[in-house]
């Protein structure tokens, strides 16, 4: 079923307001997703509220979501955790339960050289056999992974199958391109500050790991399509730019803020936030559902 191109919809996690997982709340999404055609989905990154989460809980998650997926869209699994063995336990208790892959990261704050950064994915590569991929983000985790780095785990891992690229670096898009071809997928986040997206279409990379995509499935779907001829690229190309002045919004703070208050106004499951993530409210929140409603989101995805 993994079909690594088009929109890969990084899913908040829902709460309830008694800020217990709300799991009615991720089916509710999770089929939105699959009837607007979104790729695939990734669930405990950032704009899951990973760190805000107990290990029990992320569990709970896991094995939950590949309950309700199965069968119906592809589900990948960060498994980036504060130590290597954490994140190789963690990989291997998602393959276990049926996952169709984990995602792994630098872990966050030490600041390893890059020889420890392919000593780190490669132990983690080496633990499991479902499909994997890295989240290179060295503003969230003080590390770059660079493309010499994953061409070398791409030639070691046949499983290593997905990067998903998010600085704003046209040369790291080219060069993880030019060495690793159509090995890994690369893909890469909607952050309109890195303005990637079409950078990434242009150089053969297959889609976008993006938040945008639980605002508005269908349009993100539509600009994160493989440019496989000339009236997908103008029509990507149309519609990313068509749709940037609401992604800017979405970024407006960091995820998953933005993201919880826009499924809010849709009258859609997500809105609650974990302490200490505090709610989009106020002018910055009227402006939101105004464009929100301008641009036709309300009335296409709006629960009456």
């Amino acid at each position: 079923m993994i079909n690594l191109q088009g929109s890969w919809v990084a899913m908040p996690t829902p709460f309830t307001k008694e800020d217990g997982i709300d799991f009615q709340g991720f089916h509710t999404l999770m089929e939105r997703q699959i009837q607007y055609g979104t790729s695939q989905l990734f669930v405990l990154g950032s704009a899951g509220e990973v760190t805000l989460l107990t290990l029990e809980e992320k569990m709970n998650i896991v094995s939950e979501v590949i309950r309700m997926a199965k069968g119906k869209i592809p589900v990948f699994f960060s498994a980036s955790a504060l130590t290597t063995q954490q994140s190789v336990d963690f990989a291997r208790f998602c393959e276990k339960e049926g996952a169709d892959g984990v995602i792994f990261t630098v872990p966050p704050y030490v600041l390893i050289p890059q020889t420890s950064v392919y000593t780190h994915l490669d132990t983690c590569m080496s633990a499991i056999e479902i499909p994997c991929g890295i989240y290179n983000n060295p503003s969230r985790l003080g590390v770059q992974v660079m493309p010499e780095t994953i061409k070398m785990l791409s030639d070691r891992h046949p499983h290593f199958v997905v990067d998903k690229e998010a600085l704003p670096s046209v040369q790291q898009l080219v060069q993880v391109q030019r060495l690793c071809g159509d090995k890994v997928k690369m893909m890469c986040c909607d952050y309109p500050k890195y303005s990637i997206v079409i950078p990434t279409l242009a150089v053969g990379g297959t889609g976008t790991a993006n938040i945008g995509g639980n605002i508005i499935p269908e349009e993100a779907a539509s600009y994160s399509r493989m440019w496989t001829d000339m009236t997908i690229m103008e029509e990507c190309r149309q519609s990313y730019f068509k749709w940037y002045p609401l992604l800017e919004k979405l970024y407006d703070f960091s995820n998953p803020i933005v993201i919880k208050a826009a499924l809010d106004i849709l009258g859609l499951p997500g809105g609650h936030l974990r302490r200490p993530y505090q709610a989009y409210s106020g002018g910055r929140l009227k402006e939101l559902e105004t464009m929100m409603g301008e641009m036709g989101v309300i009335d296409k995805y709006g629960i009456k």
